[in-house]
Parts: C-alpha cells; sequence; structure tokens
C-alpha cells in the first residue's frame, strides 16, 4: 500500500485480494474528518499519534463529549477503506497501541518520506560536488509533488504545521535543484520556471539572484540588473528593507560585468 501526501490524499494498493488480478487500485476518505486522522497517521508513519492529539487536530479546543468514541468510529472506516489496498491484515497497518493509533508501512511507501530521502542524498551530492547526481536526485524528489500538500484536506492546528513545514522544504529543494542546474549550464532552459517562482514569491531574494545568474549567463545583462530594481522595490514597498547580502554581491558582480559563469555562480551560493 502507497500512501500520498505530496498533493491530494490518496491510499493506493492491489487489487489481487478481492478479483485475483494485481490491478492497481486508489481511494480516498470522502469524509472531512477520516482524512485528516489518515494525513496526520501518514505524516507520522510508525509513530504512535496520541488520541488527545488526534482530538485537537479535529474539533480544536471545542471537543464534543463524544470525542473519543467517535475517533474510533473514523478509525474502524479507515480500517475497512484500506483492507482491500492491503496484502496483510489491516489491524498490523493501522495499528491500534496505547493512549492512540499508528500507521505501520515502509518509509518508501509514503511519498512525503520519499521526498525527504531523495533531497537528503541530492543535498548531501551537492555539497559534495556531484552537480549531476545532485540535479538528477532533486529533480526526482520534486517530481513526488503532484500539487499543494495536502491539497484536498481541511487541515487543523496540527496538520497546518505539517503542511507549512513540507512547502518551506519543498522550496528549499527547489532552490538547491537551481543551484545545480546552473552549474551545469542549463540557465537557457531555466529562464521561464524562474520567471514563474519570482513572480509567484515577489519577495524571495535568492530566487531572485538565481534568476539574475539565469539572465546574465543567456547574454541579458540589462534584464538581469532589471530583474533586481523590481526586488528592491518590491522590499522596500512591502517591508521597508533593502536587498541583502547574496543578491546585492550578484547585482554588484552583474555590474562589475564579471565573466559568465562559476564566479558569478559562487558569489549566488554564498
Amino acid at each position: 500500500m502507497q500512501v500520498t501526501v505530496l498533493g491530494p490524499l490518496t491510499a493506493t494498493g492491489s487489487s489481487s485480494a478481492a478479483s485475483g488480478n494485481a490491478a492497481p487500485v486508489s481511494t480516498a476518505p470522502s469524509a472531512t474528518k477520516p482524512k485528516q486522522v489518515l494525513a496526520l497517521l501518514a505524516l507520522r508513519v510508525n509513530t504512535v499519534v496520541s488520541t488527545p492529539r488526534l482530538v485537537d487536530e479535529l474539533w480544536g479546543t471545542r471537543p464534543p463529549k463524544s470525542a473519543v468514541v467517535t475517533l474510533q468510529t473514523y478509525v474502524l472506516r479507515l480500517r475497512r477503506l484500506l483492507t482491500p489496498l492491503a496484502d496483510v491484515p489491516i489491524r498490523s497497518i493501522l495499528t491500534t497501541a496505547a493512549g492512540g493509533y499508528s500507521l505501520r508501512l515502509e518509509p518508501t511507501q509514503v511519498d512525503y518520506e520519499c521526498f525527504r530521502q531523495r533531497a537528503s542524498l541530492g543535498s548531501d551530492a551537492l555539497a559534495g560536488g556531484d552537480v549531476a547526481r545532485a540535479a538528477a536526485l532533486l529533480h526526482s524528489a520534486l517530481s513526488l509533488w503532484r500539487g499543494p500538500a495536502l491539497a484536498d484536506v481541511r487541515v487543523g492546528r496540527l496538520l497546518e504545521t505539517h503542511v507549512t513545514t513540507m512547502e518551506q522544504e519543498r522550496l528549499s529543494v527547489l532552490e538547491q535543484r537551481v543551484d545545480a542546474d546552473l552549474r551545469l549550464g542549463r540557465h537557457l532552459g531555466m529562464l521561464g520556471e524562474l520567471a514563474g517562482l519570482t513572480r509567484e514569491l515577489p519577495l524571495h531574494e535568492n530566487l531572485h539572484a538565481q534568476y539574475m545568474v539565469a539572465l546574465y549567463q543567456a547574454g541579458r545583462r540589462y534584464q538581469a540588473l532589471e530583474v533586481f530594481r523590481q526586488l528592491r522595490c518590491a522590499l522596500a514597498e512591502e517591508l521597508g528593507l533593502s536587498p541583502t547580502g547574496r543578491v546585492e554581491r550578484v547585482h554588484q558582480a552583474i555590474l562589475a560585468s564579471d565573466e559568465v559563469g562559476s564566479p558569478l555562480l559562487e558569489l549566488n551560493r554564498r
């Protein structure tokens, strides 16, 4: 069984137990609160999530008197939903433990865990100078995302914290992947993507610095300087701030007409 959270929440398994073949079948809870339960258990895979924390996620500070019994009902519904997808007894996957519940899966069975593993390997490769391997791993990690994290799940306080963390991790991996691609000379193919990212995140200095590097490497010095001007205006208007060291160093390097290539890329990574 596979559970995906990097986009809509789904559980996928084989229909072989029911039909005698190995056709993949995907499903997800239709009701809001069982979705929240499955999502939180998947994000804390192989960890017991306590009943009070699940109740807090589902009802916040005003749970009904029947909250614990209702939670038990949601877990029962999830077991029934997931049973056709499992090749072992569902109670060994969605387990009841002292004071809570746990989803017992291999890390490779949850897309978020796969993302984190690939991202970690990619980051290590980039730090070690194996840029081609880093780019491949980071691209692979990002390919697991099918939209915003838990796109179809109404999140409570606990899931909201997880979603914020996941999106920040995604952005960090994206920055590293852009860095690796720039170092591999793929600047021309990245101009459209970086233009969209800087429009989406008009105050993100590092993405602007990377866009400036890509433009400069593509021979578009004027456009690179214009990107800096727009960033400076946006920071001043929104936050009353000026661009900080990294993007300013790239700006100064472009003004000084540094050679295209590694010196400017080194400035961007500092």
